[in-house]
C-alpha cells in the first residue's frame, strides 16, 4: 500500500511540474502576441572584397588638398565608434535601426547585408525561431534561405525523435536467412534426403533446377517449409511503417540543406545578432531591390506565435555603368566602290559527250532554279545594275585534251543561250533598264538587250584536282607525291595517261572527276547613279555603339570586348565597372578633365588607397557640377570619404562663400 501511495505521489508532482512549465511558456507566447514582439532588420555597413572600408581609410589620418581659392589647406580625419558587428552572439553595443541603404554595383553583382536582431524576449530553450526573408526585384519576389535559432531543449527533443525512430529501426532484420531453420533443415536432408544433405559441403554451385530435376522439389519450396512465416512477416510489416514511425517519432525533423543557418543557443540572456549577406545580380534598370521578412516561433510541432511582418528594408543601388555617355556617336570612314563583283559555283550535269543542257538530268532542275533565284535578286536589286555575266564551264582530265576543249566550250555556250533567253524574257516582264560594260576581250562575248553575256572554258582543271588532292584523307600521302611529280609533264594528256597508274586512279575517277565538272557564274555590277570609281563617306560605327549598349546594359565582358580597341571615356567606364581600375586610370588621366572624368579617378584612387587624390578628384567635380555632391552618398568608396572628413560641410562651406561674396 506505502508503495502504492508514493507512486502516486511521485505521478501527481510529475505531472504538476509539466503542466507549469507548459503553462510559463504559453504565458511567454501570449505576452509575445499581446506586445507584438518582433524582430528588426537594419542594414550593415559596407564591406568589399572582405574589407572594412572604414579600417581602410583609418589608414589616413590627415591629408593636404588644394581648396577653391588654390590655397593649400589639411583635413583630419573625423571617427567615431558606432559599435562592434558581430556575425552572431550576444549584441552589446548600441542596435542603431535604418529601413534604407545606398549599395553598389561592381562587376555585375550587388551585396545586400543587412543584421538581424532578435530580442531576448523571442528566446526560449524550448523554441525554434524560422525566419524567412523574402526578396523583392523589379516586380518580382524570390524566397531566401530561411534562418533557424532553435533552442537547446528543443533540439535535445528533436534528437530524441531520432533516437526512438533509430532504435525502432535497429528491430528490423535485414538478413532474411535469419528466418530459416537452418538446423531442422538439415536434419531433415540427412534423415530423409541425403543426397541433397551431400550438397552441404560441395563448393560447386548448384542451380535450382538441376536440384528440382534430381529430388522433385524446388530449392525454393525446401527453404519456405522450414521459413518462420510469422516472423517473416513481422519484419515485412515494420518495413512498411518506416515513414509512419518517422513522422510519429520525428516531430521536427532537423533541415540540414536549403537554410541559411540553425544554430543552437543555450544562453537565453541577452540579444541575438546575425548578419545575412544575399548576393545578386544586377540587370538592366535594376535601381532598388527590397527585403521583407516574416518569422514564427515553434515548440514541439506546433506554431505557439508568428511575428508581425518585418521590413520592409530598402536598398537603392548605384552603378558604375550609369556614367556610360550613351549620346555618343562615332562614325568611320568607309571606302565606296563603283563596281562590285559576285561570284557563285553552280554543278549542272551533262551526258557524256554531250553539251546540251538537259533540266530532268539528276539535279539540274534544282540548280537551274537557284540561279534564276539568284539573277532576279540582281536585276531587282536597288543598289546595284547587272552589268555583265561571265559562265565559265569547266571539265575534268578524263579522256582527250582537245575533246574536253570543245566539250567545254560547248557547255559553256549551252548555258550561256539558256539564260540569255531567261533574262530577255525576265526583262521583258519587269520593264526594266539594263546597262552595258565592255569586257575583257580574251571572252567570247555577246550582247544581249544591255546585258553583255560572255562565255568561257576550262578544259581540265587540273589545278581545282591537286586542291582536292591535297584536301583528300584516302589517298595515301606517299602517292600524293607521286601525283604532285606527274604536273612537270606539261603535256595534259600524258599527264592524265600516267595518272591511271596510281593505284588511288579509280577513286580519283569516280570520286573526284565529277567535282570537277562544274559551272562558275560572274556577276558584275556597278552602283546606281555613280560616276566616280571611289568614293570616300563616314557611316556610324555600329561595333562601338554596340558596346555603349553593352555598357548601359551592364553586359561588361561584352562593352570590354567591343570598346577595348578605342580607348575613350566609355571604355573607361567598361574597365572600372569590371575593377579593372589601373587600365580605367592610364586612360582617363589623360582625357580632359570635367566633373565626370574627376568623379570617376575619385572612385578609382579610393580603391586603390589613394585618399589624398580621391578627395581632390572628389571636391573637383563637385566644385564643377553639384549634383555629384548627391551622388557620392550613393558610392561607397566616396561615400566612406564623405563622412570621414566632413566633406559635404566643407562644399557647404565654400558655396556660402560664394553667395556672400
Amino acid at each position: 500500500m506505502f508503495k502504492i501511495d508514493t507512486v502516486k505521489i511521485y505521478l501527481t508532482f510529475l505531472i504538476m511540474a509539466l503542466l507549469v512549465v507548459s503553462c510559463g511558456t504559453a504565458r511567454k507566447a501570449k505576452s509575445l502576441k499581446k506586445d507584438a514582439v518582433s524582430v528588426q532588420i537594419t542594414p550593415t555597413q559596407y564591406k568589399t572584397d572582405g574589407i572594412d572600408v572604414d579600417q581602410m581609410l583609418m589608414k589616413a589620418d590627415t591629408i593636404k588638398i588644394i581648396d577653391k581659392n588654390k590655397e593649400e589647406q589639411t583635413l583630419m580625419a573625423y571617427r567615431t565608434t558606432d559599435g562592434d558587428i558581430f556575425a552572431q552572439g550576444v549584441l552589446d553595443a548600441v542596435f542603431v535601426i535604418s529601413n534604407f541603404k545606398n549599395v553598389a554595383e561592381r562587376a555585375g553583382k550587388v551585396d545586400l547585408s543587412f543584421q538581424i536582431l532578435v530580442p531576448k524576449e523571442l528566446r526560449d530553450s524550448k523554441w525554434q525561431l524560422r525566419f524567412s526573408p523574402t526578396l523583392e526585384i523589379m516586380g518580382e519576389k524570390e524566397k531566401l534561405e530561411p534562418l533557424f535559432i532553435t533552442g537547446s531543449d528543443y533540439r535535445k527533443a528533436q534528437l530524441k525523435g531520432y533516437q526512438q525512430y533509430e532504435k525502432f529501426l535497429s528491430r528490423i532484420i535485414s538478413d532474411t536467412t535469419v528466418f530459416i531453420n537452418i538446423h531442422m533443415l538439415e536434419i531433415f536432408l540427412e534423415r530423409n534426403i541425403p543426397q541433397i544433405f551431400a550438397y552441404k559441403n560441395d563448393t560447386t554451385s548448384v542451380s535450382d533446377e538441376t536440384f528440382y530435376s534430381n529430388f522433385g522439389v524446388s530449392e525454393r519450396e525446401a527453404i519456405e517449409h522450414y521459413t518462420n512465416k510469422y516472423a517473416k512477416r513481422r519484419n515485412e510489416n515494420r518495413k512498411n511503417k518506416r515513414a509512419s514511425k518517422f513522422a510519429k517519432y520525428v516531430k521536427q525533423p532537423i533541415i540540414e540543406e536549403g537554410i541559411r543557418l540553425d544554430t543552437i543557443l543555450t544562453n537565453e540572456t541577452g540579444d541575438f545578432l546575425y548578419t545575412y549577406v544575399q548576393t545578386i545580380n544586377t540587370r538592366p534598370g535594376l535601381k532598388k531591390a527590397v527585403i521583407t521578412m516574416s518569422g514564427e516561433v515553434y515548440e514541439e510541432d506546433v506554431r505557439v506565435y508568428q511575428t508581425p511582418e518585418i521590413g520592409p528594408l530598402d536598398f537603392y543601388i548605384s552603378s558604375i555603368s550609369s556614367f556610360a555617355d550613351n549620346m555618343v556617336v562615332r562614325y568611320k570612314t568607309k571606302v565606296i566602290e563603283r563596281r562590285a563583283s559576285d561570284n557563285k559555283e553552280y554543278r549542272l550535269d551533262f551526258l557524256a559527250g554531250r553539251s546540251n543542257l538537259d533540266l530532268s538530268l539528276n539535279e539540274n532542275a534544282g540548280e537551274i532554279l537557284k540561279i534564276k533565284e539568284h539573277l532576279g535578286s540582281l536585276v531587282e536589286n536597288q543598289v546595284y545594275d547587272l552589268d555583265s555575266i561571265v559562265v565559265t564551264a569547266s571539265a575534268s582530265p578524263e579522256g582527250s585534251w582537245s575533246l574536253n576543249k570543245s566539250l567545254a566550250h560547248n557547255r559553256s555556250k549551252s548555258i550561256t543561250d539558256y539564260f540569255k533567253s531567261y533574262l530577255k524574257d525576265y526583262k521583258d516582264s519587269l520593264s526594266r533598264d539594263l546597262y552595258e560594260i565592255n569586257l575583257d576581250s580574251t571572252y567570247v562575248a555577246e550582247k544581249q538587250d544591255d546585258i553583255l553575256f560572255a562565255s568561257k572554258s576550262l578544259p581540265e582543271d587540273w589545278s581545282g584536282l591537286r586542291q582536292l588532292i591535297e584536301n583528300d584523307t584516302v589517298i595515301p600521302d606517299k602517292e600524293k607525291v607521286q601525283i604532285y611529280k606527274l604536273y612537270d609533264d606539261d603535256n595534259y594528256d600524258n599527264r592524265e595517261l600516267k595518272l591511271r597508274g596510281v593505284a588511288s586512279y579509280n577513286y580519283i575517277r569516280k570520286e573526284l572527276y565529277p567535282q570537277l565538272r562544274r559551272v562558275m557564274f560572274n556577276f558584275y555590277m556597278h552602283r546606281k547613279g555613280m560616276v566616280k570609281d571611289t568614293v570616300h563617306t563616314t557611316i556610324i560605327d555600329t561595333t562601338y555603339m554596340e558596346g555603349v549598349k553593352a555598357l548601359v546594359e551592364m553586359d561588361y565582358k561584352k562593352a570590354i570586348g567591343l570598346l577595348s580597341g578605342y580607348n575613350d571615356y566609355n571604355t573607361a567606364v567598361a574597365y572600372l565597372s569590371m575593377n579593372m581600375n589601373a587600365t580605367a586610370y592610364d586612360i582617363l588621366k589623360d582625357l580632359e578633365k570635367n566633373a565626370k572624368v574627376n568623379y570617376l579617378l575619385a572612385i578609382i584612387s579610393s580603391r586603390e588607397n589613394r585618399i589624398q587624390d580621391a578627395v581632390k578628384y572628389y571636391l573637383e567635380s563637385c566644385r564643377e557640377n553639384p549634383s555629384y555632391i548627391h551622388r557620392g552618398n550613393l558610392d561607397p568608396e566616396i561615400s566612406e570619404l564623405i563622412k570621414l572628413y566632413k566633406l559635404h560641410e566643407l562644399l557647404e562651406k565654400e558655396m556660402y562663400e560664394d553667395e556672400v561674396y
